[in-house]
């Protein structure tokens, strides 16, 4: 690859400028690129919608996947042709074999669906790069122009529809109106109707044409920011550069030594005598400064001179004169004249000082206007945060001695558990150990029942139907009851195991809930 057989300007150049150049050099060699395109892909799009003939859709699906095994023979015609050797059609496609070894499955699978396939395609076919090799040489080039890239891809997907959508629609414009009168389209969309597949299949051939025109396009645009990319970071423009002057001077260095030889030849020989040269020293007038007396052999001399311009000075318009007379105290000190600067800086100190209270003045509604909305926004926020926690405060008011609003009627059902305090029995540990032994099932329930009856009424606490058991016991943690705590996860937990996993809870546990019920409520009567 020789810099100055280069076809193009090598030069930096925007994202977008360098798509520009390859639309223009996919445009400069458009025969020669839709041709091969066309001989390589129709081909492939054939012998699929014939194997496939059943299931059009798989025939493009797998006809669309593989793209990127068809889009290196452009690449390579444009690489060959952008510096002056552009290969023939034959000469394309006896290389295309060759182009498709090199990492062909990884193209197929997983890198299939890289937004900037176009841009790395370059980095595999002429770098010939693989593995982490390949993957640093990827992340160094798509530090700037990836962006592109992935533009190009998408912008290309969507190009690639219309065109698509454009040329069915203009099929369906050219069909005979007789033809278009007969059809039954519940037929045509039906999918299970096999007489409709040839339509199916001519709109793949159109996406099929589609290719032709666009791909090489899109293939050319990568190639062109690949270069762009190249191009910034090998400077390749200041190498070209380089090479143009070293060959303007090397024609123009041996002009220089020959006329470099031929006044060597031709030198003067120095002179054999010396002349005096003689000095002409300045008047002493002129060393002795500006004051000293000059033309003093003229008619006007300078001393003449100077008085004429000073009595110049002295009269109008250069100079008036004027007397004020006033009266004054015999013994007052002569007023002192001030000055005229000093007392216009005070004035202009004063007139800043008027405007600046004015600009408060009208300023002072914008300012209350601020402090409002300011203050709007601190009470909003108090409010809020009262609002989002109410049901905490409301909790935990009456443990501080704060005053607190009416409490509204607790609901007398939760969890299907009757929870008014007159439903318990007045000893609720009595109860459940006398229902122990015959019905555990009931005891246990119990036990759990009267527990949310106190947690409800004794502890206020906010419990609504779509509470679980778990949220339950965060409630009752934020308490900060540790016996409270501890007595209300073993009920809850052997209360879940006998609802959920009908597991009984064994008969050493019947005392120890029993006695942890009294210990905490000792007055154990009515919840």
């Amino acid at each position: 690859m020789r810099l100055t057989d280069a076809s193009v300007a090598i030069r930096p150049r925007t994202a977008w400028e360098a798509m520009d150049l390859g639309v223009l050099l996919a445009r400069r060699h458009a025969g020669l690129l839709m041709a091969s395109w066309a001989l390589v892909t129709l081909p492939v799009f054939l012998l699929l919608s014939v194997l496939l003939w059943d299931y059009p859709g798989l025939a493009i699906l797998l006809f669309w996947l593989g793209k990127p095994a068809y889009e290196r023979l452009p690449l390579f015609i444009l690489s060959r042709a952008l510096f002056g050797d552009t290969p023939s059609l034959g000469e394309a496609l006896r290389a295309y074999p060759r182009l498709l070894r090199p990492q062909l499955i990884a193209s197929l699978t997983w890198r299939r669906f890289s937004p900037t396939r176009s841009f790395d395609l370059p980095v595999i076919q002429l770098e010939r790069l693989a593995g982490q090799t390949r993957s640093q040489r990827l992340v160094v080039l798509g530090q700037r122009d990836a962006g592109g890239a992935t533009w190009l891809t998408v912008i290309g997907m969507h190009l690639e529809l219309a065109l698509w959508l454009g040329l069915i629609t203009l099929f369906y414009l050219m069909l005979p109106q007789q033809m278009t009168i007969e059809w039954n389209w519940d037929k045509v969309l039906e999918a299970a109707s096999g007489e409709w597949l040839w339509l199916e299949h001519l709109s793949n051939s159109l996406y099929a044409l589609v290719l032709i025109i666009w791909e090489p396009v899109y293939v050319a645009c990568g190639f062109t920011l690949y270069l762009n990319r190249r191009t910034a970071l090998e400077a390749w423009d200041i190498e070209l550069e380089f090479r143009r002057l070293r060959q303007r001077l090397t024609g123009a260095a041996y002009a220089l030594l020959l006329a470099l030889g031929l006044g060597i030849a031709h030198a003067p020989q120095p002179a054999q005598a010396q002349e005096n040269i003689g000095v002409c020293p300045a008047p002493p007038a002129y060393l002795n400064g500006p004051e000293t007396e000059r033309l003093s052999q003229q008619a006007l001399d300078s001393a003449s001179a100077r008085e004429d311009i000073q009595t110049l000075l002295d009269s109008p318009p250069f100079q008036n004169r004027e007397t004020v007379t006033r009266w004054r105290l015999g013994n007052a000190a002569p007023e002192t004249p001030a000055d005229g600067s000093e007392l216009e800086g005070w004035a202009s100190l004063l007139r800043n000082l008027f405007k600046l209270a004015e600009y408060w003045r009208s300023q002072e509604m914008l300012t209350l206007a601020l402090k409002a909305l300011l203050w709007g926004l601190v009470f909003s926020l108090i409010a809020l945060v009262l609002w989002r926690y109410r049901d905490w405060l409301n909790t935990f008011a009456g443990r501080l001695g704060l005053p607190q609003r009416r409490q509204q009627a607790q609901p007398p059902v939760l969890f299907g558990l009757e929870l008014a305090p007159e439903s318990l029995p007045e000893d609720v540990a009595s109860e459940a150990e006398r229902l122990w032994s015959e019905q555990p099932r009931a005891a246990l329930g119990l036990l759990y029942r009267a527990l949310l009856s106190r947690l409800l009424h004794d502890f206020r606490l906010p419990l609504k139907a779509s509470h679980t058991e778990g949220e339950v016991l965060q409630m009752v943690i934020a308490l900060d009851n540790l016996e409270l705590e501890q007595f209300s996860q073993a009920v809850t937990r052997h209360w879940q195991n006998l609802a959920y996993g009908h597991q009984l809870p064994p008969g050493e546990l019947r005392q120890g809930l029993c006695d942890g019920w009294r210990h905490l409520f000792a007055k154990g009567s009515t919840a």
